[in-house]
């Protein structure tokens, strides 16, 4: 079988992408032969090679844009790595329906040690890691190519309160995390709690619930999860060389910026 015809098996059973391994496993093509054709693919635009070793498959569908979903091919990017995943951040939110911040670019969580940025052609994927693998909150969603993950509404709204400076700040996702509230439900929220490691993000987010007027038993579960402990004011935005002042709200967030949406 020629690289041609595989690629061609592939995409008649919906599977976007394929290793330079399971390519040579499959072809009659060997070393420079098969190196050659696959350039040649390349310069045709009908495969990228995305990363070292990984090729994605163009269809005439995407070839316009010269991009393809990421829920097509991420799963078995990560199988491939052996490492866990999930799509999350921006990402996610899209596909829990909140989707002011259209962006071209998408947003991974792994396991450390951290993936470098790829960015080619048309594909621009940052990966964020954590050293504390969830083993809750991540949902596993079907696409035309099977089964990806993603952060469930509650973790995608922590990661982005979490990360955001690294992400243009709370009022750049101010909209998104109205709009997240909506989807996160009790159990969404309980889960989270059982492990979620970071406290000073659960004050911001427990503030910001209570901001955009969620559900209030949402914003109580996270009140009595706190109050188990103790816990100490925390800035509403973090700021390199800045300290928490007065507080005058139950969450002890110090509000060090004025929250108002980009959209």
């Amino acid at each position: 079988m020629k690289a041609k015809e595989f690629i061609k098996h592939l995409l008649s059973i919906e599977n976007y992408s394929f290793s330079l391994k399971e390519i040579t496993q499959q072809t009659d093509g060997e070393g420079t032969s098969l190196k050659f054709e696959l350039a040649r693919l390349i310069d045709k635009k009908e495969i990228i090679n995305l990363r070292k070793g990984f090729y994605l498959i163009i269809p005439p569908r995407y070839s316009k844009q010269g991009q393809l979903p990421i829920q097509l091919y991420i799963h078995k990017l990560f199988k491939g790595l052996d490492r866990n995943y999930y799509l999350g951040f921006y990402s996610a939110a899209k596909f829990h329906g909140a989707s002011h911040q259209q962006t071209q670019r998408d947003y991974v969580m792994t396991e450390i040690p951290k993936l470098n940025t790829i960015k080619k052609n048309t594909f621009d994927i940052r990966f964020f890691t954590t050293a504390k693998w969830p083993d809750k909150n991540i949902i596993d969603k079907k696409s035309d190519a099977g089964i990806f993950k993603i952060s469930s509404p509650a973790l995608t709204a922590a990661d982005l309160i979490h990360h955001q400076t690294k992400l243009g700040g709370l009022n750049r996702m101010l909209a998104i995390l109205e709009e997240l509230a909506e989807e996160i439900n009790q159990n969404d929220i309980a889960e989270l709690l059982t492990w979620y490691p970071h406290k000073s993000t659960l004050q911001r987010f427990g503030f910001l619930l209570e901001e955009v007027q969620a559900d209030q038993n949402l914003n109580t579960q996270i009140k009595e999860h706190l109050q188990q402990s103790k816990f100490f004011p925390v800035l509403l935005s973090p700021k390199s060389g800045q300290k928490p002042g007065a507080v005058d709200n139950p969450w002890k967030v110090d509000v060090n910026i004025k929250l108002e949406s980009d959209i």
